[in-house]
């Protein structure tokens, strides 16, 4: 029961990078550290008070002091210092050449992997290679953000109109989620996002496929959900790549069906949570700017759904 918390795909605990091995790591030592001073200390406590209370000289009475309670701690808090900053450079290392821009928004992510044939657009989700280091250049929108991947690495916070700069690296390929580690108003607990480390090649063909425009809809209830998309006017905030929609309020949505999840983890990506995030986002994210589409009926909603689930 005390490990039942320290496993899983969003534990710091469970490192399956290089940086968070080291986090981990210095996690175990400085624990254990605190550990031994606190035994050393309360045990020289216990001593003087139930093993063997006796009148003290003060030489004796200053030297438990002065011994214990200040050059023990003095040089153990010292020597865990020096070790600690003698590796948190490794955490400033470039990246490898990836670069992958985030930017946090109230409540989603923005992202964007630059290559050399201009930038691919996405949102609440991202993919990196694994054994590769790979760097993010972070900014916000409107308030603070920290984007936090506790299996991966450390946080780093967010600010608008600045740029700060993170590296990590995947050494497992799995799924892992990341979070929003900074209060950032209403719908703070509903701002995560998935990380998926690809193999190399995988990942190449994943961002090939991702590069490419929103292909057509394969007729039925998809041909009808775009036809609804537009009369409602979703392409306002919402852009999808290859089509008449070119809005830049909300999250791309290109390839929004071939995602993990939907309202940056907020729900799975199955169709029937298509069709409930959007009748009902303003009860899923509280200050959410996307409308409920509630007056919509269910065969709308639907085929809406099914558009949208459509773009792979």
């Amino acid at each position: 029961m005390l490990l039942a918390a320290c496993s899983g795909r969003q534990s710091a605990l469970d490192p399956a990078g290089e940086d968070a091995e080291t986090l981990a790591l210095m996690f175990t030592v400085m624990v254990t550290a605190a550990a031994i001073l606190w035994l050393c200390l309360n045990g020289l406590f216990f001593y003087v008070t139930r093993v063997s209370p006796r009148r003290m000289s003060r030489k004796l009475a200053n030297g438990l002091v002065i011994g214990g309670g200040i050059l023990m701690p003095l040089v153990l808090i010292g020597a865990l210092l020096a070790w600690g900053l003698s590796i948190l450079p490794d955490h400033d290392q470039p990246g490898d050449g990836l670069v992958i821009r985030v930017q946090g928004e109230q409540w989603w992510w923005r992202v964007a992997y630059e290559t050399p044939e201009g930038d691919v657009i996405s949102a609440n989700e991202i993919r990196m290679p694994v054994g590769e280091r790979v760097s993010f250049v972070l900014d916000s929108h409107r308030v603070i953000h920290s984007f936090w991947i506790p299996s991966l690495g450390g946080k780093m916070d967010m600010f608008p109109g600045r740029q700060t700069n993170l590296s990590l690296r995947a050494d497992e390929a799995g799924i892992y989620r990341g979070q929003c580690a900074e209060f950032c108003g209403a719908s703070h607990a509903w701002m995560a996002f998935e990380v998926e480390a690809m193999e190399p090649d995988a990942f190449d063909a994943w961002l090939a496929a991702e590069a490419a425009p929103a292909g057509p809809p394969d007729g039925g209830a998809e041909a009808i959900g775009r036809q609804i998309f537009a009369r409602e006017g979703c392409g306002g905030c919402h852009e999808i790549r290859g089509t008449e929609f070119q809005g830049q309020v909300g999250p791309d949505l290109t390839h929004v069906g071939s995602r993990h999840s939907l309202g940056a983890g907020r729900l799975g990506a199955r169709l029937e949570d298509f069709s409930t995030w959007i009748a009902h986002t303003d009860d899923l994210k509280p200050g959410v700017e996307m409308p409920p589409f509630d007056h919509l009926p269910q065969e709308e909603l639907t085929a809406l759904a099914a558009y949208l689930k459509g773009l792979q």
